[in-house]
């Protein structure tokens, strides 16, 4: 049975897909719950709506994503932290640190989970550090510790 899915479901598909499932799991579990709906010439046709709208979507979060990265290649983050005598930090930077500097410098919002960091910043100085963006859309950012 051919049915238009109305919201994302594991192992199956995503919202505006149309697949062929069993008929059973079709009546018994996905119209009921109203995860999808029987796929009609009307339904189609909305699906072929929502796909368009997705990928225009998607392609202008991945434009943004794009020119975040390119803002995060250019300039350096800057993160003061308190430092001894040799410069090696009281503590390390961590990935919350990190999301909060540039969520204060760069006015992005970007989950702590995505932010990579290669080895733990314990020392002053310059440091790399990878930021998931948008799917496949990675940004380097170069980290600048700085004594307070």
């Amino acid at each position: 049975m051919q049915v238009l899915l109305r919201r994302d479901v594991k192992g199956i598909g995503r919202r505006g897909d149309i697949v062929t499932v069993s008929s059973g799991h079709a009546r018994n579990y996905l119209i009921p719950n109203g995860l999808a709906v029987e796929a009609t010439e009307g339904a189609i046709a909305q699906a072929d709506t929502v796909k368009r709208t997705r990928s225009t979507r998607e392609a202008a979060d991945r434009d943004s994503a794009r020119a975040i990265a390119a803002v995060f290649a250019a300039t350096p983050l800057v993160v003061n932290a308190k430092a001894g005598a040799t410069g090696k930090l009281f503590g390390s930077i961590t990935a919350s640190d990190i999301v909060a500097g540039v969520e204060q410098q760069f006015q992005v919002v970007v989950d702590r989970k995505h932010v990579e960091i290669a080895a733990p910043i314990r020392e002053l100085g310059t440091h790399q550090v990878t930021i998931g963006l948008y799917g496949d859309v990675r940004g380097t950012l170069t980290v600048e510790v700085r004594a307070v």
